[in-house]
């Protein structure tokens, strides 16, 4: 079985409670583009990377027992599913969402005039901070917040920073990537500090994804509904999703090939009996598909506040449902493409703090990375300086990411970023097909009926062949080279 990530080996590390630690309040320190570049090879990023991939390979269907049975009596999991039982710490967690989520209740709309999300928001959210630490100290488990510290230091002087952000800009009204990576980061100082019991390999990381994450995107989406949130940051008609990423990332695990906990994670392949990527444009196989699985989940959600041809609104979820090499190669590209458009662009992470949990000091065994299309279209110091607050409604200079980072005819796949080279990044220019779109099936390719409105399957393959930043020293095997190829201007990003 091909793996493009030796997973086995990623793990993300548990303070030892025996020494004091100096929490801090975190602070932030991205301003600049190349800021983030100072970001990427960091110990935050490290660790943020280190723990998504923990998370990621929990969801892939497993073996029972290790075992490798026949793959046709292997389950996918599934949300709100009766197969995976949630330790008492995560039942203690969930009760937090679910206060949260009674705190609208509390907020009435505001009936004014108004021209974009409702300013009720503000006052929900000040409810938050207002009740904050209370309600962490509810919460949180006892070892979390009574962890081994120095005098004047508090674990909820981290915690507070990583919860408050994780429920969009009361300023702003809106909610994004850079929020839901805050409640990631959240979840990863809890793992730290010891809340979540160590259990069999991926267990209790399977009670995290589908115990806590999943109904965090649920209580997002009620705000998003209830307050008409913006989204932050969206890449318009070109971005994955106005709001979230890592549901596409679960999600495609979820009907990935079953692997035992000794596997590494695969590239290509699906589970037996699993859902044809192409069935997103179904509306009604969607709604049904969205009660038990987070990609749908989200697809779902798109059709809850999108109207008109899903190609139209959504065409790069739209290409990537042409992939015929299985759910694996889906969920190989959702990883790296999250790396590029959430922790790689400067509007995302700028607003991530860093303190003494995910901090700001380099990664001894990072690289530095090289310049690349990316890191070269980011906001500069001197670009920064020259807005005024007369000229606060002015916005960065626009970055070729908005425009599809995959879209420029400039980006060289064998390239490297952040130092670590992209093994899998070879290959041969290919030519982009005209429309209609291609798909391909068995052999090759062949034509997709409809009228395809933005270029084509083959050229949004290319971004699966994205370089990953990933911690430094880590393991990668992957000999998929089929696909690579030089992206095309204005072209959907990377399904094939």
């Amino acid at each position: 079985m091909a793996s493009h990530l030796d997973c086995d080996r990623f793990s993300l590390e548990r303070l030892d409670g025996s020494i004091q630690h100096k929490f801090i309040i975190p602070v932030k320190k991205i301003n600049t583009g190349q800021d983030v570049t100072t970001f990427l090879v960091s110990r935050a990023y490290h660790d943020l990377i280190t723990f998504l991939m923990q998370l990621n390979k929990s969801m892939f269907p497993h073996h029972p027992k290790g075992s490798r049975s026949d793959q046709r009596t292997t389950q996918a999991l599934e949300t709100n599913t009766p197969v995976v039982t949630f330790s008492a710490t995560i039942l203690q967690l969930q009760g937090l969402i679910h206060t949260l989520g009674e705190i609208i209740d509390e907020v009435p709309l505001d009936t004014g005039p108004r021209r974009f999300g409702n300013v009720s928001f503000r006052r929900w959210h000040a409810h938050i901070e207002s009740r904050g630490d209370a309600l962490l100290r509810q919460f949180l488990p006892l070892q979390v917040c009574s962890f081994n510290h120095e005098p004047d230091s508090d674990p909820l002087l981290e915690l507070r920073a990583y919860f408050l952000g994780s429920f969009g800009s009361s300023q702003r009204l809106d909610y994004g990537t850079g929020h839901e990576l805050s409640f990631l980061a959240f979840l990863a100082c809890i793992w730290k500090l010891g809340g979540f019991p160590s259990s069999g390999p991926g267990s209790v990381e399977r009670e995290i994804v589908l115990g806590l994450i999943e109904p965090y995107l649920a209580l997002i989406r009620r705000l998003i509904l209830t307050y008409t949130l913006e989204p932050a940051g969206s890449h318009g008609v070109w971005g994955l999703d106005d709001h979230s990423f890592l549901p596409y990332v679960f999600g495609s695990a979820q009907y990935g090939p079953p692997i035992t906990d000794s596997d590494q994670v695969p590239t290509e392949g699906s589970l037996v009996g699993s859902p044809d990527p192409a069935s997103v444009t179904k509306a009604a196989f969607v709604e049904r598909e969205r009660k038990t699985n987070m990609y749908f989940g989200a697809i779902g959600f798109i059709y809850d506040v999108k109207k008109g041809p899903f190609w139209e609104h959504s065409p790069t979820l739209y290409d990537i449902s042409g992939v015929r090499t299985g759910w694996a190669k889906i969920n190989k590209g959702m990883i790296k493409m999250y790396n590029v458009e959430v922790l790689s662009k400067f509007p995302v992470v700028q607003h991530f703090p860093f303190g003494s949990l995910f901090s700001w000091d380099r990664d001894a065994n990072a690289i530095e990375p090289p310049t690349s299309v990316h890191s070269s279209s980011q906001p500069t110091r001197e670009s920064a300086a020259s807005v005024s607050i007369s000229s606060a409604s002015m916005r960065y200079p626009v970055q070729e990411g908005t425009q599809a980072p995959w879209a420029s005819s400039r980006m060289n796949h064998s390239e490297t970023i952040g130092g670590i080279q992209a093994p899998w990044a070879s290959g041969q220019p290919s030519s982009i097909a005209a429309n209609p779109r291609p798909i391909e099936s068995g052999s090759r390719l062949v034509r997709r009926a409809g009228p395809p409105p933005f270029g084509s399957i083959e050229t949004a393959a290319n971004h699966i062949n994205m370089p990953l930043m990933q911690p430094a020293g880590q393991a990668i095997n992957d000999t998929d080279s089929d696909i690579a190829s030089t992206p095309q201007p204005t072209k959907a990003p990377w399904a094939k």
